[in-house]
């Protein structure tokens, strides 16, 4: 069974270009150079979910013409990846259902705090709708997908990737314990974290995410959670090994 990817966005927190910047990237006129905050769309003939639902999200669907989602999948707490959940009720209208979450307790926890409204005992007319399904170290089933989850660490994070049949997810991390990377093997594409140039205390760097790509050698890599720092995505590519690519806003791979 394939599956069809769509990297709704591909920036870091603050998207790019970053409000008040006036860098080489964020005035840059080339549209690999425009990044949302991050989010992919992964889709069968059967199922399509979401993995995080961030500030842009009803601006990625809206993009993507979506008009039908099985789920959402977060990996983690912040709110680059949850601040767009709100969204989720124009599925309950026009899907005739309530939107499945599947999170971690500690993300279910943000979720009821920042979505305190959602999950009130008095319901406010036209608030979201969503049914919540716990995840941690167990494989769990959407539709006709199997998700695997990869325990990694943001600084000191827990954060979950997700590995889908021959396809894995890994943003905002800065160190995946070698139990982890076993899960990671004879992978057909894997996406990782690459925020900027200099070190940071809690996600890979471009040299350390090359790195990490030639150490579990999936066949194809590409890079998200970008930021300005970077540089280009036209500069970027240059330095790049064969197997390696960033990833762009709209870009779709089949897996």
């Amino acid at each position: 069974m394939s599956i069809k990817v769509t990297f709704l966005g591909t920036g870091t927190s603050q998207g790019v270009p970053i409000i008040a910047c006036n860098c080489s990237v964020c005035t840059s006129t080339d549209f690999r150079d425009k990044r949302l905050r991050s989010s992919i769309l992964i889709e069968t003939t059967k199922t399509r979910i979401c993995i995080d639902s961030g500030p842009d999200f009803r601006q990625q669907l809206l993009r993507e013409k979506t008009k039908k989602l099985d789920a959402v999948v977060f990996t983690h707490e912040h709110k680059d990846h949850i601040a767009g959940l709100d969204e989720v009720k124009s599925f309950n209208y026009f899907n005739k259902m309530k939107m499945p979450v599947y999170a971690t307790e500690r993300v279910q926890e943000a979720l009821k705090r920042e979505f305190h409204y959602i999950f009130s005992d008095e319901k406010y007319p036209g608030i979201p709708e969503i049914d919540l399904f716990d995840i941690d170290k167990d494989d769990f089933i959407i539709g006709d997908m199997l998700l695997k989850p990869i325990n990694v660490i943001h600084y000191k994070l827990p954060v979950k990737g997700f590995r889908i049949n021959n396809f894995a997810y890994v943003t905002d991390a800065n160190f995946i314990p070698e139990p982890e990377k076993e899960k990671l093997q004879n992978l057909e594409v894997l996406v990782l974290n690459a925020l900027r140039r200099e070190p940071h205390v809690s996600h890979f760097s471009f040299s350390e995410a090359i790195a990490m790509i030639q150490e579990l050698k999936p066949k194809k890599a590409y890079f998200t959670h970008i930021s300005h720092q970077l540089g280009k995505h036209e500069d970027c590519t240059k330095e790049l090994p064969e197997n390696i690519e960033l990833a762009c806003d709209g870009l779709q791979l089949i897996v």
